[in-house]
């Protein structure tokens, strides 16, 4: 399981900060503490983390893409992963 935390910057462009891998059985409650932990002071208002049953980073970015980016338009927000520095295309 991949932990990704991150915020939603001002221009409502989903930023990956971080990516941790975990044991699949592991509790929401250790994971919600953990993505707490993960986001910096500054980005908690604004603060995303989620969890993907997949076995590396790169599938985990493009799921979180296509189910919270994507979807809300062509010529919208993107997801800019800075854990490799990459923005993520369609």
């Amino acid at each position: 399981m991949i932990l990704l935390t991150g915020y939603w910057d001002e221009n409502a462009n989903l930023v990956i900060e971080t990516s941790r891998e975990y044991p699949d059985d592991t509790s929401s409650a250790e994971l919600d503490a953990q993505a707490y932990r993960n986001l910096p002071e500054e980005h908690r208002q604004s603060g995303w983390a989620c969890s993907f049953l997949v076995d590396d980073h790169s599938r985990a970015v493009q799921e979180a893409h296509v189910r919270y980016v994507r979807e809300i338009g062509e010529n919208g927000p993107t997801t800019i992963d800075n854990v490799w520095g990459v923005q993520v295309d369609d």
